[in-house]
């Protein structure tokens, strides 16, 4: 990483350009991959994506441009394109954005923990420990076929100068680390995989198991599912890890108080106010890493220069908040949210989640389980999909029936199924003992985004795939 500060070339060229609302955005992204499969190494590669995005709104009407070239006259040329492309617009539309709302915008440096850690990391010694880890999962059972496992890390380094204040330089580093494995026996096939990702250094994406613990992890996951039973399906009492309340918080609900999605008329379009959860149930987004360090969303100024604050989007299950760019916020009448981001330079900033969480309650898991005369005990966020009312269907990875409050043995993973806000008005318990567990891959709406969600256990109803 460099220490070079771009704010003062952008605050240059704002001045050179003034004239209604501009932004200037620099964006230096360099990531590190390293994956093995097989104890062969299949990717090794680093790149670099570097340039600067313009946006101006004039006549109610945005404009964007981009330039690779970190020069004042390419920076000067990509505003009077923004400024040109705006005017374009602006003579089709019938609709006009509002003024963007006076805020409290970001001034200073914000460097986030890790950065030169794994910057000065040899690549070569964080290969070895791939492959060691590969090694491990894939010699851990004789039923094991296969294992892979892979390393990246995504530093940031990012310049927001705007006409009406801000002026922020941000850096940050993304670690991720992933492993799986395959086993077989009699002609079936089952997979355990464990992933990580924060944001920070080293101890951060290892900070709740060690990299030979996810290891093993994987590899008994995959064993033991060859021999696990099948849950019994229909509407029942469950348990949710972090992993599922993270993921049920971030997809199912998350994206529906989205403010564009909110405009679009999502579920959650006209319910501030209004109960939409039972009295357990308090919902976040943040910026921040809550509770525990480390979380893959965190950023402390969001694209637009707004500081990133603690959006409390559920309050005792009443819908208190949107999450907003400032765009949105003038519509709605609010201050924003620190929720506009953008992938690289050459995109346009967009509403996205940061850190999403449900927050702690006071039950300890044991006595959830003692507490649950029937039911299933479910851990392990697979795959999933939810739509923009709410409705969802997810994967897990493992499952344990509960009968008069004992937990018993592994059962595999199935699909839950429902609508959140209903799932979230069963929820009679939620435990106390919180973890961030989603911080690995991308939440996808346009463009990427590095996102974390997770929270406590938590007890609910949802419909449970399985056999009878």
């Amino acid at each position: 990483m460099t220490d070079y500060d771009p704010t003062e070339l952008l605050s240059e060229v704002l001045a050179k350009k003034a004239g209604g609302f501009v932004e200037l955005r620099f964006h230096r992204k360099r990531s590190r991959v390293l994956a093995v499969e097989k104890g062969r190494v299949e990717t090794a590669q680093v790149t670099e994506h570097t340039g600067v995005g313009v946006r101006v709104l004039e006549d109610g009407t945005w404009g964007f441009a981009s330039t690779d070239r970190i020069e004042r006259g390419a920076i000067e040329l990509a505003v009077d394109q923004a400024r040109a492309a705006a005017r374009s617009s602006a003579r089709a539309r019938t609709e006009r954005s509002e003024p963007l709302p006076r805020t409290a915008l970001a001034r200073g440096r914000f460097d986030a923990p890790g950065v030169k850690e794994l910057a000065d990391k040899p690549l070569a010694e964080t290969l070895e420990l791939v492959l060691a880890m590969e090694q491990k999962a894939r010699g851990a059972s004789a039923s094991i076929q296969s294992a892979s496992s892979a390393y990246s890390e995504v530093f940031e380094e990012k310049g927001i100068v705007t006409s009406d204040g801000a002026r922020a330089w941000t850096r940050l580093v993304r670690p991720e680390f992933r492993i799986s494995a395959v086993a077989q026996k009699d002609g079936e096939i089952q997979r355990g995989a464990e992933a990580v990702g924060a944001t920070g250094g080293w101890d951060c994406l290892f900070r709740a198991a060690s990299p030979e613990a996810l290891a093993e992890k994987a590899a008994a996951r995959a064993v033991n599912l060859l021999r696990a039973g099948y849950p019994e399906g229909g509407r029942t009492k469950v348990l949710l890890s972090p992993s599922l309340v993270g993921l049920l918080t971030h997809e199912a609900v998350g994206h529906t108080v989205e403010a564009d999605f909110v405009q679009a008329g999502s579920v959650a379009a006209g319910k501030l106010g209004t109960r939409v959860a039972s009295e357990h149930v308090t919902l976040c987004d943040s910026g921040r890493s809550e509770f525990e360090t480390g979380a893959g969303g965190s950023l402390s100024v969001d694209d637009e220069g707004v500081p990133t604050q603690n959006t409390v989007i559920i309050q005792d299950g009443v819908l208190a908040s949107y999450l907003h760019d400032r765009e949105s916020a003038a519509r709605f009448g609010v201050a924003p949210t620190g929720n506009a981001r953008a992938w690289e330079y050459d995109n346009e900033p967009l509403i996205r989640m940061r850190n999403t969480y449900i927050a702690p309650g006071d039950a300890s898991l044991d006595e959830m389980i003692a507490g649950t005369e029937d039911g299933y005990l479910l851990d392990g966020a697979a795959n999933g999909q939810a739509d923009a009312n709410g409705e969802f269907m997810f994967g897990t990875r493992e499952a344990y029936r509960i009968t008069n409050g004992k937990k018993g043995p592994l059962l595999r993973g199935v699909n839950i199924s429902g609508q959140a806000f209903e799932v979230l008005r069963s929820v009679d318990r939620v435990g106390r003992d919180f973890r961030w567990d989603l911080g690995s891959g991308h939440c996808g709406k346009g463009q990427p985004a590095k996102v974390d969600a997770g929270g406590p256990w938590m007890r609910c109803e949802v419909v449970l795939g399985g056999r009878r």
